[in-house]
């Protein structure tokens, strides 16, 4: 009933031969599906859709790779001339692609760690601004001028990042002069009433207010608040200037640059009284 399968298809492929590759085939693409599915399900919250879906192909192709030299010696295909052929196309692409292929294993490593997500306030090297997109092999960032910059993932993989945005808060500095004649003491008051009034000054962490330095026109004054992260640039905008204005309303004055110059007559009459 089976002889059949026994039968030579051509040069020593047997029918046999042809059903055991197909059933591999079906085999392999069966589980290329299961194991997506799988990968989808257990990175869906990790990726973006598109890094989702790209790595999602890869898996799949790399069962179906693998299937495919499996079946190969089964339907009488050498892989000893294949190989030879493809180890010096191999080589010649490599040394022509290798910036693209440590971008692209860069960008695997990326999507991994997960150092920056999609609308990140980042800085990455030299570059500043927030994340637009983060493709495979390279990553999209629009400036803080408006402009769009694509660095490539072996950059981003390989410098320095600070990420703005992944702390939920974050600390904002403030300085304020004041002049030496002032009450420093009454001026911390009124910089911590501002503080206290302002919505988005968070209670924990604490607020600090203190003199940081004696300045040569100033004693200078500091404020480190705790806001909400995606508050930052706007507090610090609307802080500064209320420090002014509460410190002025309050009697205290903030100084410009000064230089008390002695002439040699005002010196001579000082001495002599």
């Amino acid at each position: 009933m089976f002889e059949w399968l026994n039968v030579i298809v051509y040069r020593e492929v047997t029918w046999f031969n042809l059903v055991t590759a197909l059933l591999i085939f079906f085999a392999a693409l069966l589980l290329s599906r299961l194991f997506t599915t799988q990968f989808r399900r257990a990175f869906k919250e990790k990726m973006n859709k598109e890094q989702l879906e790209l790595m999602a192909k890869l898996v799949a192709y790399g069962i179906m790779v693998v299937a495919l030299l499996w079946i190969m010696p089964t339907l009488g295909i050498e892989l000893s001339g294949l190989l030879v052929a493809g180890g010096i196309i191999g080589l010649a692409v490599g040394f022509a692609s290798q910036s693209i292929i440590g971008n692209l294993i860069s960008g695997l490593f990326l999507m991994g760690e997960r150092p920056v997500k999609i609308g990140d306030h980042v800085e990455i090297g030299e570059h500043r601004g927030f994340v637009e997109d983060i493709h495979i092999i390279s990553t999209t960032i629009r400036t803080l001028q408006g402009l769009y910059l694509r660095v490539p993932n072996e950059t981003v993989f390989t410098s320095s990042i600070t990420n703005y945005s992944s702390n939920l808060v974050r600390r904002l500095d403030l300085d304020i002069g004041i002049r030496y004649s002032d009450d420093a003491e009454k001026a911390i008051e009124v910089i911590r009433e501002v503080i206290d009034a302002h919505p988005m000054a968070l209670v924990d962490p604490p607020t600090f207010v203190f003199v940081d330095s004696l300045g040569d026109n100033s004693v200078d004054i500091v404020a480190r608040i705790w806001v909400p992260t995606s508050e930052w640039y706007a507090t610090q905008r609307e802080l500064l200037w209320k420090f002014k204005v509460a410190v002025e309303a309050a009697g205290i004055q903030v100084p410009f640059p000064q230089r008390v110059v002695w002439y040699g007559a005002d010196e001579e009459k000082t001495e002599n009284g």
